[in-house]
């Protein structure tokens, strides 16, 4: 019996840290909204740059953080020199740059076989773009002095993200990524077997 208590407490001391660490990692996400407060912090948000050097990702409403069903909004900071990947998605974005500048690039031709090549724009401090949907896109800090932030507005999430090498790849070979980098811990939670 004592050996029986032994182990019990050693499976309590060496399974509990993982347990709360899991129970940390996975509770900023929540599949309703009555899961998430309805007045939050900004500053007490989960930040990440996902392994991408030079981003700073926290998703401020969002579906499987806070149960948002039309719209998901994220505050992104991208340091001097980074940048996007070219991509696509099958949602409207919009941008409201809050300080910084930087370029976007934008090939509206979804039709066609590839993006192609892409219009150039100059993004600014208190400027705003719309994205269309399946249009391919990049932005860019092009600034070398200033972080480039902005709000990014979504319809329709959890975002299906189409990334391209490079402006001429095929659309059949543009690669999905889904979930999304900031959606993968609240979907591997919000997962259940239907077993």
């Amino acid at each position: 019996m004592a050996g029986l208590r032994r182990h019990s407490v050693l499976a309590v001391v060496v399974l509990l840290p993982l347990l709360l660490s899991a129970t940390s990692d996975a509770a900023h996400c929540s599949t309703s909204a009555q899961g998430s407060s309805l007045v939050r912090n900004i500053s007490e948000l989960p930040q990440d740059n996902y392994g991408r050097e030079g981003l700073s990702h926290i998703t401020v409403a969002g579906s499987f953080m806070h149960g948002m069903k039309e719209i998901e909004v994220w505050l992104q900071t991208f340091s001097p020199g980074t940048y996007t990947p070219i991509h696509r998605h099958s949602c409207e974005e919009i941008f409201v740059v809050l300080k910084g500048s930087g370029t976007l690039y934008l090939a509206s031709d979804s039709h066609g076989m590839y993006p192609g090549t892409p219009q150039e724009f100059s993004i600014f401090s208190n400027s705003t773009f719309h994205i269309p949907i399946n249009d391919a896109h990049q932005v860019w800090n092009t600034n070398e002095h200033e972080d480039l932030q902005f709000l990014v507005i979504i319809s329709r999430p959890p975002v299906k993200v189409f990334i391209y090498e490079d402006w001429f790849m095929p659309h059949t070979a543009a690669k999905l990524k889904y979930p999304y980098y900031w959606d993968e811990e609240c979907l591997k939670v919000s997962r259940k077997d239907e077993l």
